[in-house]
């Protein structure tokens, strides 16, 4: 008898075994995948390369307590991730900084004058409405066009003006040279990788883990008294009000005999090629090789679940899958898909943390 069936090995479905599991509870934690860590797994390829199956992670953070918690189970390559954007044939830093205007523009703006650039392009007076209207509204239409337009149409598959004004509501306008891409007091990538932390986080006697299993087949013959669900809510459903949208990701790994193949760890492509960025390992894990594996990412409406679509319809849908969960005893939904919304890693963590923490689940 399980007093916890925690459905999906992911960080969010973890960190409640774990935090469970050290107050004496029994639990079990479900996967339909052949691997622990869902999304954050890492692996070597047979080129030796530590590489991450399913697209590029680096943890950020500002929350201590969240930063804390995970450097019990790892200590950390202190990384701080830089990103490039290829526009007008050029390598130009991402988020639009000082640097990035004097480059495209051959200008000799500094941080005391920039902001006189940014007055002149941006429509601050534009009512904000989607993703197109907050970009515009914030760095002007040549600079979307350049930067934001044809990424989001990729990574999408909608026009800008389709997307809620939030996907773009965060996208940073730099008035110095800072060319970091977060800048969280917290920054690193696992030094083991992923997979060791997770590994080291069901490392407890409480803890019992069934891969290769999807929750359905088991849900009726193993005993628990409790489900926290990271799974895709609509699926737990059944998919009985339709199925919630989201976008995918295919994955094209390349390795070469050279030691860097790119000046940094990911370049964007918004307007060239049919791949949203290419993403090089060896920049954020600190390894040394002759050789080094790249990975280009094109956006799909197939395959594993990433991306929660943000639009109207979308969040309406879901609401009635929240509906029904309430109307639940003795079943949590957490984590990007058990709660239909993207988050970054720190968030998803927080969030099981306070799961567990705020006793409601208990």
């Amino acid at each position: 008898m399980f007093d916890f069936l925690v459905v999906g090995c992911g960080l969010s479905g973890v960190t409640c075994a774990r935090l469970l599991a050290e107050k004496g509870k029994r639990v079990l934690v479900a996967d339909r995948r052949s691997h622990i860590g869902g999304n954050v797994f890492d692996s070597y390829n047979e080129d030796g390369i530590l590489i991450h199956n399913y697209g590029p992670h680096i943890f950020h953070t500002n929350i201590k307590e969240v930063w804390d918690f995970l450097s019990r189970f790892t200590e950390w390559y202190y990384y701080q991730h830089r990103v490039l954007a290829f526009v007008n044939g050029k390598m130009v830093p991402i988020p639009i900084n000082l640097d990035t205007v004097n480059m495209l523009y051959g200008t000799d703006y500094d941080s005391r004058n920039i902001s006189a650039f940014y007055d002149q392009v941006r429509d601050s007076d534009r009512e904000v409405t989607n993703a197109e209207d907050m970009v515009i509204s914030k760095v002007g239409q040549e600079l979307y066009e350049l930067f934001f337009k044809g990424y989001t149409i990729k990574q999408w598959g909608l026009q800008p003006k389709d997307l809620d004004k939030e996907v773009t509501a965060r996208i940073p306008v730099r008035y110095s040279r800072d060319d970091r891409y977060f800048t969280d007091r917290y920054q690193g990538v696992p030094a083991q990788g992923y997979t060791k932390m997770i590994e080291k986080m069901l490392d407890h006697s409480n803890i019992s883990i069934l891969l290769n299993t999807d929750f359905k087949d088991i849900q009726n013959e193993i005993k628990y008294s409790k489900i926290i669900f990271t799974g895709p809510i609509d699926y737990y459903f059944d998919y009985k009000y339709g199925r919630l949208p989201y976008r995918s990701i295919r994955f094209e790994f390349v390795t070469y005999n050279m030691e860097y193949y790119q000046p940094v760890a990911t370049v964007n492509y918004p307007n060239d090629y049919d791949f949203t960025r290419i993403t090089e390992f060896k920049y954020f894990t600190g390894q040394k090789s002759d050789k080094t594996t790249i990975v280009k990412e094109y956006s799909t409406s197939d395959g594993e679940p990433y991306y929660p679509i943000p639009r109207r319809e979308n969040r309406e849908l879901y609401q009635l899958y929240r509906q029904e969960a309430e109307k639940l005893g003795n079943v949590r939904f957490i984590g990007r898909l058990g709660l239909y919304k993207y988050a970054n890693m720190d968030i998803v963590v927080k969030d099981a943390m306070d799961l567990v923490k705020g006793g409601d689940v208990l």
